[in-house]
């Protein structure tokens, strides 16, 4: 019998079949880390709340632990372990890398993102840094909840934008948006998975919003 859609088994498999789309580095390089920890029913997933800064584009924004690839780095991967072990006291290199998602565009921003997933056997302890004001798990069949979807309006640096977006932490809380919510798209439709609302996007060229 196969392994269940959102078991690690499976999510291994799917990633380790995958051959990522690793675009040119020809703008602002920046690299994250979509971190899975074994739970039942489902593996959950770790997100940061950034702290506000005001020149900080992701200001107070949900997204995963990451940031600019430096120099000295060597490759994007290095830098989402370098930054999600000062962001957090995370050391991923010690955990177990199952994969790389599709590097992703912005537009609104000019900026390429890689995302390196990783699963652990539970939840490790964090310790945020002034970068990060908050951290919390979801399990990836809440993640994908189709309730927690919609569409929404709003201003973004100062213009009007319409953007799928993911109630994660209720009322008053920041949405799910953006870049983020792209790659989560990317990491269900490898695994084959509906996730959010449909909405034209590639992973690829051309850019999108953020």
């Amino acid at each position: 019998m196969s392994p269940p859609a959102l078991s690690l088994p499976r999510i291994r498999q799917a990633l380790a079949a995958h051959r990522p789309c690793v675009l040119a580095a020809d703008r602002p390089h920046a690299a994250v880390a979509l971190l899975l920890a074994e739970a039942m029913p489902a593996p959950e997933a770790l997100f940061i709340v950034r702290s506000r800064h005001e020149r900080d584009p992701w200001s107070g924004d949900i997204g995963f632990p990451g940031g600019r690839v430096a120099t000295d780095d060597g490759d994007p991967r290095r830098t989402a372990e370098r930054e999600s072990a000062e962001e957090l006291a995370l050391d991923l290199t010690a955990t177990d890398c199952l994969g790389r998602l599709d590097d992703l565009y912005g537009a609104t921003l000019p900026i390429l993102v890689s995302c390196f997933v990783y699963a652990a056997p539970r939840r490790p302890h964090l310790t945020p840094n002034h970068e990060v004001e908050a951290t919390f798990w979801i399990p990836l069949d809440r993640l994908s909840d189709p309730a927690r979807h919609r569409l929404d309006r709003f201003d973004y640096r100062g213009r009007p934008t319409t953007q799928p977006v993911a109630d994660l932490l209720g009322p008053g809380a920041p949405l799910l948006w953006g870049i983020t919510y792209r790659l989560l798209r990317n990491f269900f439709g490898i695994l084959d998975l509906p996730f959010g609302r449909t909405v034209p996007d590639t992973a690829c060229p051309p850019p999108d919003p953020r």
